[in-house]
């Protein structure tokens, strides 16, 4: 159970990084898919963060992330 708190921990750290450097994802949640859509371009930095940071990670490690970051249902 500790790793799994780690794992929230560490997913939100990195969604909050992400959107403080300007990202404009959001979260696409349908039934068990957990995905982003990102319609504008969004900061240099925000993009690196993502494709360094998040991207590199399993799926349900970046599934944590997406699901940290605003919703298009919200």
């Amino acid at each position: 159970m500790q790793d799994m708190d780690a794992l929230k921990t560490h997913a939100l750290e990195l969604a909050e990084e992400y959107r403080r450097l300007g990202g404009t994802r959001l979260a696409k949640m349908d039934d068990d898919i957990i995905e982003t859509r990102l319609w504008d371009e969004e900061p240099y930095m925000a993009a690196e963060f993502w494709r360094e940071q998040v991207e590199v990670l399993d799926d349900r490690a970046q599934a944590e992330v997406v699901s940290h970051l605003k919703s298009l249902n919200s």
